[in-house]
């Protein structure tokens, strides 16, 4: 890194649906980016604001926690969706921003979920984007989950043969219902947390702290 990234603190935010959400609680810490930032046309990534020391990068979802957890960035805004798939010991999430909400299910075609009974699967083939969330939670109950990793449009897999089930966000069901498909089990709520570094808390604890103690204050008037 270069001797100007190491003087500021960088907070990566996720492209995309969860940083619409996450524009008013910016505003509300006093994060001013630059014009740059709103332009949709724009293909800058990243961006300075009205802090010194103090730099944006907006990143794909699933890229934040990754750059959070090898200190490239300091801070950042992630889905719990991703905390639990890569479980980064380096990163400490203190703050649930109260955004993004939605559930991580499985789901099936709707002519399955008639006869089917989860409770006696031993074995099941299921496409995600979340593999090692889905093998967990099917071997703490002693399930064997054979993944098929998928970026997205997971809601194909089942009727072109892929698996028979998925494992995916879910918010309205509406995509779920227009494929075929329904939930049948719920995994975990997911919303969006606030994160940090770990060394870098330690290492610049007034720095890093105040804007823990900032975006604490935004979540909780919000």
């Amino acid at each position: 890194m270069s001797s100007e990234a190491n003087e500021k603190l960088i907070l990566a935010v996720p492209k995309g649906r969860i940083l619409n959400e996450a524009a008013p609680l910016l505003v509300a810490a006093n994060i001013e980016p630059e014009k740059a930032f709103a332009d949709p046309e724009s293909r800058q990534l990243r961006f300075s604001t009205n802090h010194p020391d103090l730099d944006i990068i907006r990143v794909r979802s699933f890229d934040v926690a990754t750059f959070v957890a090898f200190g490239a960035a300091h801070l950042g805004i992630a889905g719990y969706d991703v905390l639990m798939e890569f479980d980064y010991p380096e990163i400490y999430a203190p703050i649930n921003l109260g955004i993004g909400k939605c559930r991580l299910a499985v789901a099936e075609p709707v002519e399955m979920a008639g006869s089917d009974d989860p409770r006696r699967w031993s074995h099941v083939r299921i496409a995600t984007k979340y593999p090692e969330v889905t093998r967990r939670h099917f071997a703490a109950r002693g399930v064997q989950a054979e993944c098929v990793k998928l970026s997205g449009a997971m809601e194909l897999a089942p009727s072109l043969g892929l698996s028979h089930r998925i494992v995916d966000l879910v918010d309205s069901g509406r995509t779920l219902r227009e494929n075929g498909l329904v939930e049948i089990e719920h995994i975990a709520d997911i919303s969006s947390r606030f994160i940090v570094n770990r060394a870098a808390l330690k290492t610049q604890p007034e720095r890093v702290g105040h804007w823990v103690d900032r975006f604490r204050e935004v979540s909780r008037a919000a």
